[in-house]
Order: C-alpha cells, then structure tokens, then sequence
C-alpha cells in the first residue's frame, strides 16, 4: 500500500510539473534571450528557467510550508518537515532557447534524503512520467496512453543503443568526446539529447538501453533515477557508488554492468 504521504507529494509534484511546462510551452516570448549563465559562457540561463522555477516553489509552499528546496536556479532552503523537493525547472534550457522539442520540467521529493517522489513532464512530447519509491513507474501521453514502464529486455552490449551528455566547460568536453569515441564501435549506436531527464525517462520506458553522463547535478538526475530504477533499469555512478557529480550510469540490467566498466576503464569520470 502507498504511503499516504507519498501520494500527496505526488500529486503535489505532477500538478506543479504540469503548471510549470504549460508556462514553458505557451509562454514562450518570441524573442527569447539568455539571461544569465553557469559553468561557462555556452552554459545558459533564460528568464523562463527563472520564472518556472518560481511557479513550482510558490506552489509547493502554498501547500506544504515546512518543506525545504534544492534547485538549480537558486531555490534552496532546510526546511523542518523531513521533505526536500528537488528541481529542475527546466532541464534542457538550451534546446528551449534554440526552439528544440526536447526539454522538460524535474521534480523530486526527498524524505530524510531519500527520493521517494520522482515527476518528469515534457510538454513537446505530451508526456509525462512518475514514479513513487516501491510503487513502479508509469507514464502517460497521447501516443501511447497511461502505462506502467518497464525498461527493455536484456541484450548484449553491441547490440545496445546508448545515450549521453556532453559538459559546457570546453576541457570537459573534449574528454567527453574522447570517451564518446572510443564507445561507439563497441555500441549498436550513440544518441545525446540535450536533457538528462528525457534520458532517464527514456530508458524507463525502453526507448533506450542506457544512459551515461559525466556532471549532473542532484537536479539534474534525481526524479529521471528514480523513474528508471523503478522501471526496472539499473543505476549507480562508479562502481560500487551511486549517481554522483563524478558519473552517472542507467541502464538495463544486461548493459548495465559491462557499460559501467568500460566507462571506468576509459577513464570517464575525470579529465
């Protein structure tokens, strides 16, 4: 049985994600422009990430103002309920500013440090995915319905389609690449999104047998995570770590393991 409280922090969650994405999707000023930037000068801010993340945090405390805040435009407080919601209003601002389609809105809720509440909307996709901690994961969309996700069947590593991201800070980047290079042969294919949400949702809903990213944030990954762990997938950073700053690996339960060591003998967590 869910837990009560879980079901509220859903709700809560799906309800502010899907307020934030049609801010996202119709409010979208013609003449869009950067607003400020992060890791490097590519690495961009626009004022809908601002606004979004407004939405989502004016609403969360409407309901619940003990809570505490963790996101990546500048919300960030304790809290004295046990529950810190983590978020990313946003997440692949630059295909938002480029006019792309894929980008979405993160929000995790925490409980005593553990995601227990995962949402993922995105709008351009009609989609949206959520998970509860125990509960399994399910999505909905246009296309293809309201469904419980479950990540691909086992294949072999060759035969595997395989996801990642690339960092903003130029020297990162090139090392990326180096790794990206040295994959691809041993890979069916190698796909990057621009959004490490969409990622992880992605391989809940078995559209791709893994993801791996170097330089996520907690915003960046903790709902997609838990929407792929309970969807069945595998996840962690290094061996024998969890995701991390240091790196990020989902995938299903037969691409897991040899991808996290290729990743790990090629050097993929440090330049």
């Amino acid at each position: 049985m869910t837990d009560p409280l879980h079901t509220e922090l859903l709700e809560l969650a799906k309800e502010a994600a899907r307020r934030a994405g049609e801010l996202l999707r119709d409010g979208r000023p013609a003449d869009l422009a950067v607003a400020a930037t992060k890791s490097s000068p590519i690495d961009v801010v626009t004022e809908m990430d601002i606004a979004a993340e407004k939405l989502i945090t004016g609403l969360i405390s409407e309901h619940r103002p003990d809570d505490g805040f963790l996101g990546e435009e500048g919300a960030s407080s304790e809290g004295s309920s046990g529950i810190r919601w983590v978020i990313d209003p946003l997440d692949g601002t630059v295909n938002y500013l480029y006019g792309l389609p894929t980008w979405a809105v993160s929000i995790a809720a925490e409980q005593d440090g553990e995601t227990v509440v995962g949402v993922v909307e995105i709008p351009l996709r009609g989609e949206t995915y959520h998970a509860v901690r125990g509960g399994g994961a399910r999505g909905s969309g246009a296309r293809e319905g309201e469904r419980a996700l479950s990540c691909r069947e086992a294949t072999s590593l060759d035969q595997a389609l395989v996801s990642t991201g690339f960092n903003y800070v130029t020297e990162v980047r090139a090392h990326q690449a180096d790794v990206a290079q040295r994959l691809i042969p041993l890979l069916r294919d190698i796909r990057r999104s621009g959004s490490a949400a969409v990622d992880l949702c992605d391989v809940a809903a078995g559209r791709l047998d893994g993801y791996y990213e170097r330089g996520l944030h907690p915003w960046d990954l903790a709902a997609g995570d838990l929407i792929a762990r309970e969807a069945g997938a595998l996840t962690g950073g290094r061996p024998g770590e969890r995701p991390a700053r240091d790196l990020t690996v989902a995938a299903t339960p037969g691409v897991f393991e040899p991808l996290q060591r290729l990743l790990e003998d090629f050097g993929a967590w440090h330049d």
